[in-house]
This record gives C-alpha cells, sequence and structure tokens, in this order.
C-alpha cells in the first residue's frame, strides 16, 4: 500500500483532481463528505503513506493501522467512480490489520517491547486473513458462473493479447476465449481457496496462481492488486516458513534478519492441554465471535443487492464489493447530454463528462442522479435557469446489442431516486435478444476489411437521432427485427423498413428512427469509412513508389514535393506535400517502436515512468507541507515549483500528432 498511495490512490496527480475552485462534479457515497483544500489533502496522503509504512514496518503498529485506515476510507467513500474490488480488499485488510497481532515478528516495536519480540500469534489472526482471501477467489468464481462467463461473452477479444499466443498455436481464438481464459478463469476462482489451505495441494495451487496473477499484471491496469495477491500466498503456508527462508540466509545477514529461533508463548494465545492457565478469557471469546460474524458478512454482502436496490443497474449493486470481477464488459458507442432552461425553454447539449473527471457516472443511476443535481446547480452560472437534464446512454455490455440504459424522456433532476427501492427511469436489459450474439458475430465475420457494423436496439416509442459524418459516404441501415420508421430530417421524408430490409443513408446530414412496432426493434449500420480507406490508399502508393525508386524500376525523376520519401531535404520554396508528411511521421513513429520493443526498453520505460510519478509526489507533498506550515509563496514562485516537479528529463520526447482515426461508427 505504501506503493500504492502514489499510484491508484492519486498521490502523484492529486492537485488535478482537488486543485483548489475546481468547478467539478462529485460522487461521493454519503452527501456531506466534500475533499478537503489541496494542501490538506496532501497532509492526509501523507499520514496514510506513513499509516501504510509504519504497518509495513511494524513501527508504532496500532498508531499506523489507525492512520492508514481512517484517511483511506475517508477516500474511498469521498469519491464512487473510484471503486473497484481490490481497492476495497486493501479496506478490508487495513482494517483486519488494525484488530491483528501482525507487529510480532521482524518489527520495529519488537525491538523495544520484549513481549512482543518473536511471540505466538493467535490462530484466529490467521483464520481471519485466510478466509478472506479464500471469499475472494471463491466468490469471484461463484459470479462467474453467470451465463454471460460461461458462453464466453465477458472477455471475448482478450485471447487476442499476446500472452495467449502459444494457447492460440493449438487452439483457434475462439478456443482460446471459451476454454482458456473464461473455462480456466472459472476453474482457477473456485479451487484456488481449496488447493491453498491443503498442504498435498499448495504446491500445485502457488504455481497455478502465481502464474495466473503476473498474466493479470501484464493484462489489467489493476494497480498492485496483482502483487498483493501474490503476497497472500503466504498466508496459506506454514507459519514458521519465513523462519525457514531467514535460516538459509548466509550467517553475516543473518545477524539483520529477524530471529530463527522458536517463538515464545504470548498471553493472547489459549494453548491447552499442559500449558493451558485457567480456561478461555472473555477477549477470546469475543476474538472467535468476531472472527465467525466478520466472515459470514463477508459471505452476505455480495449477495445482499435486493436490500440496496436503488444501487442496482444491469448489475448488482456499485461495482467493488461484490467480486464480479471482469464477469462484465462495455462498449458505450455514445452519450447525449441535453439541458433545457426551466424559464425559456432553451435547449441546449453539453459534452459528456462536462464538470466531470470520470466517465463512471455512464452506467450506474445514482451517480447519473448525482450528477445531473451538480449540473442543475452549476448551469445557472451560464445563464441557464431553473435547468433541466436528459441523459441519452447507449452502451453494449457483454457483446448485446447496443442500447439505452435510461429514458431519455426524463428530467433527472427532478425524477425519484432512492437507495432501497428500483430505479423507476432505469430501462431494462433486453436479455431476450441475449441469443443474438452467436448471429452478431457471424454478420461480422462476413464482412470486408473495409465494412463495419453497429448492432441497435431500441424501444418502441422512442427514437435514435443519428449524424452520418461526410467520411461515411456509404452507410445503410438494414432491420434485423421489428419494424422502424426513418426520417431524413433534412429531406423532409419518411421510409417505413420491416424485418430484413434496409435502406442507404446520406451523409452529412440527420436522421432519425423511430420505433414503431409493438416490441424492441433492432437493426444494424454497415458504413466503410470512405475517407480513411482512400487515404490508405494514397500511403500504399507513396510506399509502392519509394520501393520502385530504391530497386531502380521508377526510371522518372520526383517531383520536388516527393523528395522527402527517399531522406533528402526538400528543396527551397517547394511545399511539402501533407500526405508526404503524414507518411513521414508514420515511418518515423514505426521505427520508434521497433526501436523500444525490447524487453531491456520496456524495462527502461518503466523504471522511468516510476521514477517521475514518485518523484512528483514527493516533491508535490513536500511543497503543500510547506505551504501549510509557512504559508504559500507568491503565485510566480508556486508556478515555478510546480513545474519543477511536473519536469519529466530531458529526453521526454513530444508525442506526434495524431493522424486521425477511422471513426468508430455513425454518430448517434
Amino acid at each position: 500500500m505504501a506503493l500504492d498511495v502514489p499510484q491508484e490512490r492519486g498521490l502523484g496527480h492529486l492537485d488535478q483532481r482537488y486543485l483548489d475552485g475546481l468547478e467539478v462534479c462529485r460522487f461521493p457515497l454519503l452527501p456531506f463528505l466534500a475533499p478537503l483544500p489541496l494542501d490538506w489533502m496532501y497532509l492526509l496522503y501523507t499520514v496514510m503513506f506513513l499509516g501504510a509504512l509504519g504497518i509495513m514496518l511494524g513501527c508504532c503498529y496500532r498508531l499506523s493501522c489507525v492512520a492508514f485506515l481512517c484517511p483511506y476510507w475517508y477516500l474511498l467513500l469521498l469519491d464512487k467512480t473510484s471503486w473497484n474490488n481490490h481497492s476495497y480488499l486493501y479496506g478490508l485488510l487495513g482494517f483486519q490489520l488494525a484488530l491483528l497481532g501482525a507487529d510480532r515478528y521482524g518489527s520495529v516495536d519488537g525491538l523495544f517491547r520484549p513481549q512482543k519480540r518473536n511471540a505466538h500469534v493467535p490462530l484466529w489472526n490467521y483464520a481471519l486473513l485466510r478466509a478472506q482471501v479464500f471469499i475472494v477467489y471463491f466468490i469471484a468464481g461463484l459470479k462467474k458462473l453467470d451465463a454471460d462467463w460461461v458462453g464466453g461473452f465477458s472477455m471475448g477479444t482478450l485471447a487476442r493479447h499476446w500472452l495467449f499466443a502459444p494457447f492460440r498455436l493449438v487452439l483457434s481464438e475462439e478456443l482460446t476465449s471459451r476454454l482458456v481464459v473464461h473455462g480456466g478463469g472459472l476453474v482457477l476462482d473456485l479451487s484456488a481457496g481449496f488447493l491453498l489451505f491443503f498442504d498435498a495441494t499448495r504446491p500445485l495451487a502457488l504455481v497455478f496462481v502465481t502464474y495466473f496473477h503476473c498474466m493479470n499484471s501484464q493484462l489489467f491496469s489493476i494497480g498492485m492488486f496483482s502483487y498483493t495477491m501474490l503476497a497472500t500466498n503466504g498466508l496459506f503456508c506454514r507459519p514458521e516458513w519465513p523462519r525457514g527462508l531467514v535460516a538459509r540466509c548466509p550467517p553475516r545477514l543473518q545477524a539483520w534478519l529477524p530471529s530463527t529461533e522458536p517463538p515464545q508463548p504470548s498471553p493472547d494465545c489459549h494453548y491447552g492441554g499442559r500449558r493451558a492457565r485457567g480456561g478461555l478469557r472473555p477477549r477470546q471469546h469475543l476474538a472467535a465471535a468476531f472472527t465467525i460474524l466478520y466472515v459470514l458478512e463477508q459471505l452476505f454482502l455480495p449477495y445482499s443487492h435486493f436490500i440496496t436496490q436503488g444501487y442496482n443497474n444491469w448489475t448488482n449493486g456499485l461495482y467493488g464489493y461484490s467480486w464480479d470481477m471482469m464477469v462484465h464488459s462495455r462498449f458505450h458507442q455514445h452519450v447525449k447530454i441535453t439541458y433545457r432552461d426551466g424559464l425559456t425553454g432553451e435547449v441546449g447539449y453539453l459534452k459528456p463528462g462536462a464538470f466531470t473527471q470520470s466517465r463512471r457516472w455512464r452506467d450506474h443511476a445514482d451517480m447519473l442522479k448525482q450528477y445531473s443535481a451538480c449540473l442543475s446547480r452549476l448551469l445557472p452560472r451560464y445563464n441557464v435557469s431553473q435547468p433541466q437534464i436528459y441523459f441519452d446512454v447507449w452502451v453494449s455490455i457483454n457483446e448485446r446489442f447496443q442500447q439505452r440504459l435510461v429514458d431519455p424522456r426524463v428530467d433527472l433532476v427532478r425524477a425519484p431516486w432512492s437507495p432501497w427501492t428500483p430505479t423507476p427511469w432505469l430501462l431494462p436489459l433486453l436479455v431476450d435478444l441475449s441469443p443474438w450474439r452467436q448471429r452478431l458475430q457471424e454478420l461480422e465475420a462476413q464482412l470486408d476489411g473495409h465494412t463495419d457494423t453497429v448492432f441497435i436496439a431500441d424501444f418502441p416509442g422512442l427514437h435514435l437521432e443519428n449524424f452520418v459524418s461526410e467520411d461515411l459516404g456509404n452507410t445503410s441501415l438494414r432491420v434485423l427485427k421489428g419494424q422502424v420508421l426513418v426520417e431524413l430530417v433534412e429531406q423532409q421524408q419518411n421510409h417505413s423498413l420491416q424485418e430484413g430490409q434496409g435502406m442507404q443513408l446520406p451523409a452529412g446530414q440527420y436522421h432519425k428512427v423511430h420505433t414503431v412496432s409493438p416490441e424492441p426493434s433492432c437493426y444494424m449500420y454497415l458504413y466503410v469509412n470512405t475517407t480513411a480507406m482512400e487515404l490508405e490508399q494514397n500511403l500504399t502508393r507513396l510506399r509502392e513508389l519509394r520501393e520502385r525508386v530504391r530497386n531502380g524500376t521508377e526510371q522518372a525523376p520526383l517531383p520536388p514535393e516527393l523528395r522527402p520519401l527517399l531522406g533528402e531535404p526538400l528543396p527551397a520554396g517547394a511545399p511539402l506535400d501533407p500526405l508526404v508528411s503524414l507518411f513521414l511521421r508514420r515511418e518515423q513513429r514505426q521505427q520508434r517502436r521497433e526501436r523500444e520493443s525490447s524487453l531491456a526498453q520496456r524495462l527502461r520505460r518503466f523504471l522511468r515512468r516510476k521514477f517521475f510519478l514518485f518523484r512528483r509526489s514527493a516533491l508535490m507533498t513536500m511543497i503543500a507541507l510547506r505551504n501549510l506550515a509557512l504559508g504559500r509563496p507568491a503565485p510566480e514562485r508556486l508556478a515555478q515549483e510546480v513545474a519543477f516537479a511536473s519536469w519529466r528529463g530531458e529526453e521526454e520526447e513530444a508525442r506526434p500528432e495524431s493522424d486521425g482515426g477511422a471513426p468508430r461508427g455513425p454518430e448517434l
């Protein structure tokens, strides 16, 4: 956790999140929670970091646990958009460590308190930690019994990653996804806790679990979680394994390491038999009762969503405490935020994510409600009176159709919401259309390399307003189920389409697709990015021309504006062709990627990135603590100090300008 504080906890970019006076919408679990002033937030992070460091060293152990635990849970409850399963797990482990005797071996406290030095630890301490790790694995496995995971739709594209290349040598990509990614993940999560618990199966479990977490560290951006789970493997081994490890070290080194002597008896333990001194004490009864109640609570909480129904969406509850890791993957095609002035009726649109620092709000009704309430407070500053806020969120979950999450006709500022009752304006997931996913995959497989598609499902009585970019010169719509009415806005024409029918859509114009059938309609957009295709063809011609000149098959001299293709300087007065400039930038980027693709270069970039992150965290913290102690300096000096803290080295190269990419589909 000491390493996690500058990274996933956000110390390295704290000033960007909590800058004083920043107009931003936040999403706390409890409405009264608010961030402290920026300098005080740095102080809070410093306390949390020192607490994590103290727990690691066993220095002022109980005080360190409190110093870590209180800021951590405050920050976690302050921002629901940062919730995930492993952040919740860190908070649970911190709570457990505050109650356990984890400072008995190799700790700084043991140097000054002989009764703690190398003393026994009660068995319930191990039982609590082991049970927590077991629950993480086992409940995650139970959640993966979901039909989407078993069917191979949750992580459909993960099998393309280079880590699965050895499996693709003997299996197709589809079988790798079904058997290795989904099947292997399910079996490992269900069995890991049991295999780690028993001595006979533990060596095998350690091999598979270590391989699993090492792969996850490369597949996902999950901070220190993989390494934390690797560290928990030692909890299932025999308690004396650290002494055996120290005993194998050279004698000179052992003098600086924890003792290899047998542990001394502890008054916190009940030994039984001849060593017992009386019966169990009330403290030990309380510890046993707490362990049982805590484990029961952890088994119940992932299935408690029938209580907090207001947090249920297409998936149950707020993501973070259910251990449903990687079970649901989402793809957002379109998000539109519409505001209406309550006095004048004027309608306007906001850029999705305006006044926010996260995109997590798009998937949760409670956050959409908080976001709309925040916008209703901010927009009057921009001459919008009594604003009404409407959201139109289109999302596909686990390779289903793109469909609406919430009713776009409902003003969420005034819409009801309660944590204890279902959200009335949340539209249901069209699970009846789930069998279509296999058909959708077959339709995509029939397309050529230049044609892409978007699959849409919409509810009766609603319509989709869409704009076809001029780059998409060949866009058509085809109905798969139901009946729709296509309204061409500029041409003032209506076209009724039944199942199996389609039509060409004009580029550079708006159109509306009305669902007029009594059941949800399903249709697909087929589009070709003609601009991007023409660009690629021109770049291919330039590449072929350069090859012909180099091998001597091209006899005609190159025009002056094409001379840079051969590495020659541009003649004076000759303008640089934009297409040639783009071609050269791509060549340079490809060459840089090839130079930096080696393991040594990747390791160097990783270490360099981490070094400057920790450097900025330390310098910005010192600046904030100085401000609290001595006051803030002049703005010019403060700006210079922040610039110095943000410096990333002279070797940091500016990224080349983007070529612009092909749009992923018609703008909904």
